[in-house]
């Protein structure tokens, strides 16, 4: 079975020119789960993005460890479906597998990074340490 992630990929490197992925971006980002209001607060606010973005995420017991859920938003578009690339590369999954995860190899070969403007890759950066912290956090909570 293909992951989210790989589809994803798979999508974007049908697509030849960069209009077509950045449409195919923000139509990702209308895909995402409402994000409720009340987790709008500034404790699930990321900081370091430009854009508004707001991420929660929930643990839950596995055989293998905690896995983390997540969800999140953006105030804006193209921010969004890179939102909704991230959860889809990382939610669901074990958290120390997300800890290990460096999300550089997909963002490249969807071919982003070099289309993204600086403030937006450090907004994305920003977003990924948030991410990967949340499930250090989680791990080191399961040991004690």
């Amino acid at each position: 079975m293909t992951s989210k992630i790989d589809s994803i990929i798979e999508d974007f490197e049908l697509l030849d020119n960069w209009d077509d992925r950045y449409r195919y971006l923000i139509e990702l980002g209308r895909t995402l789960p409402p994000f409720p209001e009340e987790r709008r607060t500034e404790q699930s606010k990321v900081q370091g993005c430009a854009s508004q973005v707001w991420l929660v995420s929930e643990a839950r017991p596995d055989n293998d460890g905690p896995h983390l859920v997540f969800l999140g938003d953006s105030d804006a578009h193209i921010v969004r479906g890179l939102v909704a690339i991230l959860l889809a590369l990382y939610s669901g999954r074990p958290a120390h597998d997300i800890a290990a995860t460096d999300p550089t190899s997909v963002f490249e070969r969807i071919g982003l990074k070099e289309h993204l403007t600086p403030q937006r890759s450090n907004g994305l950066r920003s977003m990924v340490e948030r991410i990967r912290a949340e499930a250090r956090r989680v791990l080191a909570d399961a040991v004690h």
